[in-house]
């Protein structure tokens, strides 16, 4: 006696396009097994895809055919694509089904497998839903991608937009609040770079309305859409290529590549940024490295007897170890060897904007040049189009003078522009009246101030990460407008008094260039 199990199979497009319900199968296949004197054994209802067989249904009748608890030998479905859309599995869900003697069959589509002819067929029955299936994602792919060139934002949007759509049924992206603003918020505080991204994700997160895992805020502030921009894959012989989109931009593309400067920036090992949320026993933790393998140094604290003892040690297995108190206190008395003259205090701020200047001539002067360089190479390309237009000139010949214009002009405008961003503090006076009035106190403003204004003063202070051994500190590099101060400082004063003064364990070398303006991570 024939025993077979029934499996009805749709899926969401096909049920409603091609009207192909479940309860229209079941009674298709009952009306057959009664036919043909057949048992029905398992109904199994499926509402899943058929590009593979990951199916729930499905995978439970296999795992319970495996166990051998099934006593059928037929497995029925109205026709082959119901089975499957993928010829490759469909071939070895049948060998399968054979090993444990269980024949597969379409009632609309029978096969006698027995003839080696029915191959052929059972081929073509599999194969054909696969490639109407390709021919579809083929079709969508090509139908995103003209929509994408054409400047429209596909799938669902991401944090702070939300997908909308017109009276009219046209679909579009529109900004929504608050998590628009909270991701403005985010963007200009990644840009100052004083904090990791994961913990302007968790101040974030406190903002109302913000709620948003760490891979997708990584992904987000990576994704130029928010300035107005769609990121176009390549595809075949097309490059990459980034073209302006048709919703509202929440940030402008100066902000976006600042923040994307900061998290592709490769001096992590050697500068510090101040970007670790210290406590009060580890003030300068993200500020030091392990003189014996370069690595990073962190804090933790020892529970003993009665007290927990804090030390900062290396993340490796150096075995660097040093009590956090041991190491505070010295970089404290350290910072007190930084003496600073207050009367000299109007001589340097004349010295330094006398340099100031001369860079700033400088700088101009190069500007002018590259804005003549770019005026001259559009001038050459207006005559070669024009002799190319008077038939003077060949095609082959306006192409290649084209195509050198204009690869030299959009390098030098990337030059020109980059000058025009790494001059945006020209507020020069007042932040030499600040850092001046805060020398003379800085080991006191350092002492009595909290987290962050040590950490902003760590910033501004050194250019490189500071190394302690042998209870004390190893000479590290200077900020080089700082250094510039305390030599100009140093000098005067050894004039004055005939003697040079004590020297501080830390380095003042001068930059060979000579007082250059520095883009700092936190300003004084």
């Amino acid at each position: 006696m024939l025993i077979a199990d029934l499996y009805i199979r749709v899926s969401t497009d096909e049920q409603a396009d091609k009207g192909y319900s479940q309860r229209d199968q079941h009674e298709r296949l009952e009306k057959y097994c009664n036919q043909n004197q057949i048992t029905i054994g398992q109904i199994i209802f499926e509402d899943h895809s058929a590009k593979n067989f990951n199916r729930p249904e499905w995978t439970k009748y296999i795992n319970y055919l495996k166990k051998r608890g099934l006593k059928s030998n037929l497995v029925l479905f109205t026709k082959w694509d119901r089975f499957s859309r993928n010829a490759g599995d469909a071939y070895q869900m049948i060998k399968l089904l054979n090993k444990n003697n269980i024949s597969p069959q379409a009632i609309e589509q029978p096969l006698d497998m027995s003839v080696p002819e029915n191959k052929m067929m059972l081929a073509i029955y599999l194969a054909a839903p696969e490639v109407e299936n390709d021919r579809r994602a083929l079709n969508t792919f090509y139908g995103m991608r003209r929509a994408q060139k054409e400047g429209r934002l596909m799938g669902t949007a991401s944090y702070g937009y939300v997908n909308k759509c017109t009276e009219d049924g046209r679909k579009y992206v529109g900004l929504k609040e608050p998590e628009a603003s909270n991701m403005l918020w985010a963007f200009n505080e990644i840009a100052k770079g004083k904090y990791t991204t994961n913990q302007i994700r968790l101040k974030m997160n406190a903002l109302e309305g913000a709620n948003i895992s760490s891979t997708s805020f990584y992904r987000a502030i990576k994704n130029p859409m928010y300035c107005g921009k769609i990121f176009i894959k390549a595809y075949k012989d097309e490059e990459a290529c980034l073209v302006d989109a048709t919703h509202e931009s929440l940030i402008s593309e100066a902000l976006f590549d600042k923040v994307q400067r900061v998290l592709s920036e490769k001096t992590w090992e050697e500068r510090p940024q101040g970007k670790v949320i210290a406590n009060n026993h580890f003030p300068l933790r993200g500020f030091l490295k392990c003189p014996k393998c370069g690595g990073h140094i962190t804090g933790s604290g020892s529970k003993g007897k009665k007290n927990i003892y804090y030390y900062y040690h290396c993340n490796s297995k150096c075995g660097y170890r040093h009590n956090s108190d041991l190491v505070n206190c010295t970089f404290e008395r350290e910072l007190k060897k930084f003496e600073f003259n207050v009367g000299f205090s109007n001589l340097i701020k004349e010295i330094l904007l006398s340099n100031f200047k001369n860079i700033e001539q400088n700088l101009n002067a190069q500007k002018r040049e590259i804005s003549t360089k770019i005026t001259n190479l559009t001038n050459r390309l207006e005559s070669a189009r024009e002799k190319y237009l008077e038939d003077k000139l060949d095609f082959e010949d306006y192409q290649i003078i084209k195509n050198e214009s204009k690869k030299k002009i959009d390098v030098l405008e990337i030059d020109l522009q980059n000058q025009k961003l790494n001059r945006t503090n020209t507020d020069i006076k007042n932040k030499l009246h600040q850092t001046l009035q805060i020398l003379p106190n800085l080991s006191q403003i350092y002492t009595k101030g909290d987290d962050d204004t040590k950490k902003t003063l760590m910033c501004s202070i050194f250019s490189e990460k500071l190394e302690f051994a042998e209870n004390t500190f190893r000479t590290p590099q200077l900020n080089s407008a700082l250094s510039s101060i305390l030599l100009i400082n140093n000098i005067l004063q050894s004039k004055k008094k005939g003697k040079i003064t004590d020297k501080s364990d830390f380095s003042l070398r001068v930059t060979a260039k000579g007082f250059e303006p520095p883009t700092l991570r936190a300003e004084i």
